[in-house]
């Protein structure tokens, strides 16, 4: 399997699956006639981010993988979306930014050195097999699932099969 293989098919599922998570929490909303905006704002935890931020850290660990593993410019995307249609075009744009990436960008890209912030003030430097094992995958799995823990918390009906994006 190359890099690419490894890299691309796994965040364009999980970006996928996210819409369809969104477009079902909307349909909720409409349904119980509850504000977009108190979903959009709902947390796991008081001190967890909302569902909003969640969508957003997905997008970006995705767009940003594939960037710092092709030692691309590191898209910036500002945080501004307040509404379901909003975030899935986010997300939208995000499959596109994933989608062009071709797999000639990933040849090596498992050996080379990967530099990311790890805070404010601080980088870290990592071969891009460990950065997207280590890092990348995982943060971007962490805030899509919560993102569907967060969903399912407030009742909207979706379960594993919706968050694999198999449904």
């Amino acid at each position: 399997m190359s890099f690419y293989d490894a890299v691309v098919p796994a965040y364009l599922q999980m970006l996928n699956s996210l819409i369809g998570l969104l477009t079902k929490a909307e349909a909720h909303c409409a349904a119980k006639k509850i504000d977009p905006s108190v979903m959009l704002g709902s947390r796991l935890f008081p001190d967890m981010l909302p569902l909003s931020k969640q969508i957003q850290l997905a997008s970006d660990f995705a767009a940003k993988g594939c960037a710092r593993l092709t030692h691309s410019e590191v898209p910036s995307m500002p945080d501004t979306e307040k509404t379901f249609e909003e975030l899935k075009q986010r997300l939208a744009k995000t499959i596109d930014y994933v989608k062009s990436y071709k797999p000639e960008q990933f040849e090596g890209a498992d050996a080379k050195d990967v530099t990311f912030p790890v805070g404010p003030d601080r980088t870290m430097t990592l071969k891009g097999q460990q950065f997207f094992s280590s890092v990348s995958l995982p943060n971007f799995y962490f805030h899509a699932a919560t993102a569907h823990g967060i969903l399912r918390h407030n009742g909207v009906e979706i379960g594993k099969r919706d968050f694999l994006g198999v449904n």
